[in-house]
């Protein structure tokens, strides 16, 4: 796991670009604290920082062919690689390394831009092709690894993190209208777009290349979530089939691997799934006077049932507060979640114990209807035979009463009628997942130098999922029905029959200690300055009541996150 960061050019001085990816990977340091890694040739350059988890000793990186001409800087994670290393040894490939990030640059000479379809995992990798001149870009398919795009008419700039591209002086620091719109209506901004003009993100399941010598490029998504084939089979058998099947290699490491557990169902199964297989400890996060929604004595319980060390951290309102400045920076994206106070405890926690492998329950909700609203989404949909989303949230309801409707064209698009479920799905996971959820667990882990890794969002689970939806429809069954079954005997029968809670800090307490602190720099900060916010609107704001602390928060997250960047 890694950060990287490169670029391409015509008509750019070679010492430049070289200059301009040295700043962008030191600004990625915290990715990747323990080796860097460059190679340069005319209009080329890439850089990578490494968090060694695979072949510590000799895994870093770049990475070569046998002859040296196709080069790879990844970050990733390629659960599967045993299983590829064996094949291409077979076929007379010879490896470097144990590195699981070696299979890319052998299978890219045996299948071109196809062999990302061979790779079970997360990543985000950049390939240089001496041969052809070629660049190729790849993010996997549910956008669990970042990659940010910045391009001009002479140049194609690349980094695991926006603040990398900022870092470097190509980016221009200018706010994008549009998505700082769909910021407020959905408190992240939705993919590609991002919050700074000019730099993208390369879509989820999609690769890039770019021809230097006649500076032709192609975009391709190779991967839909929507087009699994049906299948006709038990769920419960083939969910857990799945659940076992990735429990095995999810783990593979050469470090210490833990999970961030909760006292939910997700977190606890995936804890129950692999507990025998090497993981070093458990760890969640508590409220001081332990509240309700503090689950860290479940998750207790279950770390003692599986005989795994617990570690619990305990946040207060004035920590949340003290820290929510550095914490937004660290988001990267703006994101207007203040839960992730509580990822990002975990995270610490994880790199205080040495524990450079995180395991998350991430994608469970989304895949097995956790979420009410989304379900009642999808029931909405099928009666009204139009595509019904996220103007069921709270979040936008009050955000469109402000700020009008316009940000509801993200989320129009055709779907098939006869599985609206399945749409909804998949933009669950394309939106309040990836952008959201993924992006601060990848984010927030990261700038401890923690790998995240969320075995439900393997893709051949994916798949079977909606391949069983297909077949017949559990949108109308009690939530989780599958994942509770397939997951029974694992499970202890309390949290079985616990209600969902979901992660669910004291959340008013929080936003009102933030406020206490920070609220004042929505008066007169960089938004208003911007024009882009009404200044009375922000004065106003700056101590919101209570009712108004849905709009007032995602306000006050943006000018601090203006403030990083």
């Amino acid at each position: 796991m890694c950060g990287i960061a490169g670029a391409v050019a015509r008509h750019v001085d070679d010492e430049l670009l070289k200059q301009r990816v040295f700043t962008m990977t030191e600004a990625l340091r915290h990715r990747g604290p323990d080796s860097a890694g460059f190679v340069d040739a005319p209009g080329v350059s890439l850089g990578v920082r490494r968090l060694a988890i695979i072949d510590v000793e000799h895994g870093d990186q770049p990475l070569f062919s046998e002859d040296r001409q196709v080069i790879t800087i990844a970050n990733c994670e390629i659960y599967n690689y045993v299983e590829l290393r064996e094949q291409l040894i077979r076929r007379g490939h010879t490896f470097a390394t144990r590195s699981d990030a070696e299979v890319i640059v052998h299978l890219y000479e045996k299948h071109g831009a196809a062999f990302v379809e061979q790779l079970r995992g997360m990543f985000a990798i950049a390939l240089w092709d001496a041969r052809r001149r070629r660049l190729l870009l790849a993010r996997d398919r549910m956008g669990e690894k970042p990659l940010y795009l910045l391009e001009t008419s002479d140049a194609l700039y690349f980094a695991s993190e926006m603040k990398a591209l900022v870092a470097s002086g190509v980016a221009s620091r200018e706010l994008d209208p549009v998505a700082i719109d769909h910021f407020l209506h959905y408190s992240f901004v939705p993919e590609p777009r991002t919050a700074i003009r000019g730099i993208r993100k390369l879509p989820a399941a999609t690769w890039l290349t770019l021809d230097l010598d006649d500076w032709k490029s192609e975009e391709r998504r190779y991967w839909n979530i929507e087009d699994a084939p049906p299948i006709a089979t038990d769920p419960v058998i083939a969910v857990r089939e799945r659940l076992d099947d990735i429990a095995d290699i999810v783990v593979r490491s050469d470090v210490p691997v833990g999970i961030a557990l909760s006292g939910g169902l997700d977190s606890t199964a995936i804890a129950a799934l692999v507990a025998k297989k090497g993981i070093a400890r458990c760890i969640s996060v508590g409220y001081p006077g332990r509240p309700d929604n503090d689950e860290s004595g479940f998750a207790k319980e279950t770390a003692r049932a599986l005989a795994l060390p617990f570690t619990r951290v305990e946040l207060q309102a004035s920590d949340v507060a003290s820290t929510f400045e550095d914490l937004v920076a660290r988001q990267d994206d703006p994101i207007a979640d203040i839960a992730a106070a509580g990822y990002a405890a975990v995270a610490w926690a994880a790199h205080e114990t040495g524990t450079k492998v995180l395991l998350q329950g991430q994608g469970g909700d989304e895949l097995f209807w956790g979420y009410p609203w989304v379900v009642d989404a999808a029931k909405k949909t099928r009666r009204k035979n139009r595509l019904v989303f996220y103007e069921l949230t709270p979040q936008y309801e009050a955000a469109e009463r402000l700020w009008g409707d316009d940000a509801a064209s993200v989320f129009t698009r055709p779907f098939d009628r006869e599985h609206p479920d399945i749409a909804i799905t998949s933009l669950i996971c394309e939106t309040y997942l990836r952008c959201n959820g993924l992006a601060q667990a990848d984010r927030l882990s990261m700038s401890y130098s923690v790998e995240p890794r969320n075995p439900f969002l393997d893709h051949r689970l994916v798949e079977t999922v909606i391949g069983l939806r297909k077949h017949s429809s559990d949108v109308r069954l009690p939530p989780k029905t599958w994942l509770r079954e397939a997951a029974r005997d694992l499970v202890p029968a309390a949290v079985l029959a616990r209600p969902k809670r979901g992660f669910r800090p004291p959340a008013v307490e929080w936003r009102a200690e933030v406020f206490a602190r920070h609220g004042e720099k929505l008066i007169d900060g960089r938004l208003a300055a911007s024009g882009l916010i009404d200044r009375k609107l922000l004065r106003k704001f700056a101590s919101p009541r209570r009712r108004q602390m849905l709009l007032a928060f995602p306000l006050l997250v943006l000018e601090l996150w203006c403030r990083a960047f």
